[in-house]
């Protein structure tokens, strides 16, 4: 005999709490993603030569090189330090998403875009 308000295989509870359910952790998952759109993370290469900032969105939007490291001779490592400290801002940013959006989802790995 079935029981009433509950999934078939006796899991309990109903669809209307789990969609309120599904709807709060909707809202919380984009205030937060608001949030870290707005935080900043910052990264270095060359022992601090060349820093970098980028937002929770992947933004990049600072970048500073220390004088000693502009060298018209040498371009190319200028680069390859910008290059490497984007990339460590980029990784950072992932890092401080996935960590506060799994706060909420309790590590659920939800597919991007569901919520």
């Amino acid at each position: 005999m079935a029981r009433k308000g509950g999934f078939p295989g006796g899991m309990p509870g109903n669809m209307n709490n789990l969609m309120k359910q599904a709807q709060k952790m909707q809202k919380k998952m984009a205030d937060m993603q608001e949030e870290l759109d707005a935080k900043v993370v910052e990264a270095t290469a060359g022992g601090g030569a060349v820093k970098v900032k980028v937002t929770g969105k992947k933004e990049l939007v600072g970048v500073e090189l220390a004088e000693e490291v502009v060298d018209p001779d040498d371009i190319e490592m200028l680069q390859d330090l910008i290059i490497a400290a984007v990339n460590e801002a980029m990784r950072q940013a992932d890092e401080m998403v996935n960590g506060e959006m799994s706060k909420i989802t309790g590590g659920m790995n939800l597919p991007g875009g569901l919520f």
